[in-house]
């Protein structure tokens, strides 16, 4: 199966332009959908989840009509927003059961169904426990059991690791890998080292346009031997943006001194390195380039 979308767009009453033109085409599997805070992302996976109406283009999802037959769609789809909310005194398993009630689940399935899904994200010991209670990476692991619900073949997961120490983050990817394997899994994030982890497609989203579309293999090859590094003063780092504008990608503290990434098709010179392209440099060189 695969999501097909087709020039998707939509502005906003006070004039934002969330999605311009947005086309790409989703496999199954995980597929990462990389930007910045604000990039259009969001807008895009409400509109796939069917909770909001985009304002032209069109998506499909196998035979399905994303837009139009909505029911179809959330009849086999799995989503995980950014936050949601839970019944502060309800029981995993509770909680559980009243959300497959509302996903159409017959009565004689739905204990087998809670507890196999409990199971499956590793949540069946504190089963009793109130949801509310859970840190922030149990809750994201009920988020997915929840979003697994009808055995979807859309699953939609929109920012899942922020706030998520290292231990937890780890265990929602390789849960996130393993369901992969057999349905669509839109990654939705602002953090490079999911979609580097997890992903063997993506697309980058900047201002509501694709800036690329492809395999990070791909994105990474395109960089080869293009990306050069030089640990600079701070006194130095308006002269170098001035002098390299776009072409400088990226610049950070290491050791409490700026590193500069740059993009050059050959040695810059003044004593900067080459260095090898990743995932990083991949992501601010097309949003940058904007």
């Amino acid at each position: 199966m695969q999501l097909t979308i087709r020039n998707l767009s939509k502005t906003y009453a006070n004039g934002v332009k969330a999605l311009q033109d947005v086309s790409l085409d989703i496999p199954t599997g995980m597929y990462g959908l990389l930007g910045p805070n604000g990039a259009g992302k969001s807008t895009l996976m409400r509109t796939l989840a069917t909770l909001q109406d985009a304002d032209s283009g069109s998506a499909t999802l196998g035979d399905i009509d994303v837009l139009r037959d909505k029911e179809s769609v959330r009849r086999t789809l799995g989503y995980l927003p950014q936050e949601f909310g839970v019944y502060p005194r309800l029981s995993a398993v509770e909680m559980l059961d009243h959300l497959a009630v509302l996903k159409g689940i017959p009565r004689g399935e739905r204990k087998a169904v809670v507890s196999a899904l409990l199971q499956r994200v590793n949540l069946w010991d504190v089963r009793n426990k109130s949801v509310s209670s859970y840190s922030g990476g149990m809750r994201q692991r009920f988020g997915i059991a929840q979003a697994l619900l009808g055995d979807p073949k859309l699953i939609i997961v929109d920012e899942p690791t922020a706030g998520l120490d290292p231990g937890e983050r780890n265990r929602f990817y390789n849960l996130l890998s393993e369901i992969g394997e057999n349905v669509i899994v839109i990654l939705s994030t602002h953090i490079v080292e999911d979609v580097k982890e997890l992903c063997p497609n993506m697309a980058i989203i900047n201002q509501g346009r694709v800036l690329y579309a492809g395999t990070p293999d791909a994105a990474l090859l395109d960089l080869q031997g293009k990306v050069w590094k030089k640990a600079i003063q701070k006194t130095e780092l308006e002269a170098l943006q001035a002098a390299y504008g776009n072409r400088l990608i990226s610049n950070k503290l290491i050791a409490g001194k700026p590193v500069v990434h740059v993009l050059s098709d050959g040695d810059p010179g003044e004593g900067f390195q080459a260095t090898e392209a990743g995932l990083e440099e991949v992501f601010f060189k097309h949003i940058n380039a904007v």
